[in-house]
């Protein structure tokens, strides 16, 4: 049962590889004839992307928000988007990246689930993040106490029953952490956090076509980084 969603990223890559439907070019080519006629503010490095969403963490820790006029920009937001970054989030309530890194509408093209795993829906959002959106950055971002990454150790560690399809949470995240349940030792939930992090971001600057082709050509970076919540701080984890 735990290989399932690796299936499920094998069966998008396999389609995906055998190239898109005229009915799903016609749709996105639009969108990109008009994302290159326009100045965007993701036409940045991603180093630079990612050195405004810590920038963005620092304030937001310090308790030092930037000002924000929300009305600002609605027309133009209306016609298209240009975020500087994608993110990976959990769904956790504590977590909202747009706050964590002080970033407004507009700016953070954000895939939130449960335990922070990639799985094929969210591929190929990611995907379009990053082959029609053109951001240059993506994160995966884990958080502590992390209730998905607690039922996954619990469930390594003395498996039983889930109710409905939690289940399916824990199937997925159990690969990222597993290695790190059986070693044991203090602190077992932070390293499984982090392992479950950097085994995402990993499988994310891989995934084929369109994200590791991006990151060979160096036009987007994947980071990978733990958000504690009792600082509100952001701590940067490994790069692909």
């Amino acid at each position: 049962m735990c290989d399932h969603p690796s299936h499920a990223l094998q069966s998008r890559r396999q389609f995906l590889g055998a190239g898109l439907s005229l009915l799903a070019l016609s749709a996105l080519i639009p969108l990109r004839a008009f994302a290159d006629a326009a100045p965007a503010q993701n036409a940045v490095s991603p180093d630079a992307a990612l050195r405004r969403l810590l920038d963005g963490n620092a304030r937001y820790a310090s308790n030092k928000l930037g000002a924000k006029d929300f009305s600002v920009g609605r027309a133009a937001r209306a016609k298209a988007q240009y975020p500087i970054a994608a993110i990976l989030s959990c769904a956790d309530s504590r977590v909202a990246p747009e706050l964590v890194f002080d970033q407004g509408p507009g700016d953070l093209f954000v895939v939130r689930v449960a335990g922070n795993y990639l799985s094929s829906d969210s591929l190929a959002s990611l995907e379009y993040a990053v082959g029609v959106l053109k951001v240059p950055l993506i994160m995966v971002l884990g958080h502590t106490e992390c209730g998905a990454i607690k039922a996954t150790i619990s469930e390594i560690k003395q498996p039983a029953p889930l109710p409905g399809h939690i289940w399916d949470i824990v199937d997925a995240v159990r690969p990222g952490i597993d290695k790190v349940v059986q070693a044991g030792g203090d602190n077992m939930l932070g390293n499984a956090i982090g392992a479950n992090v950097d085994y995402n971001a990993s499988r994310v600057a891989s995934a084929q076509p369109v994200i590791s082709e991006a990151v060979k050509q160096g036009n987007v970076r994947v980071v990978g980084a733990v958000y504690e919540l009792a600082t509100g701080k952001v701590l940067m984890r490994q790069t692909a």
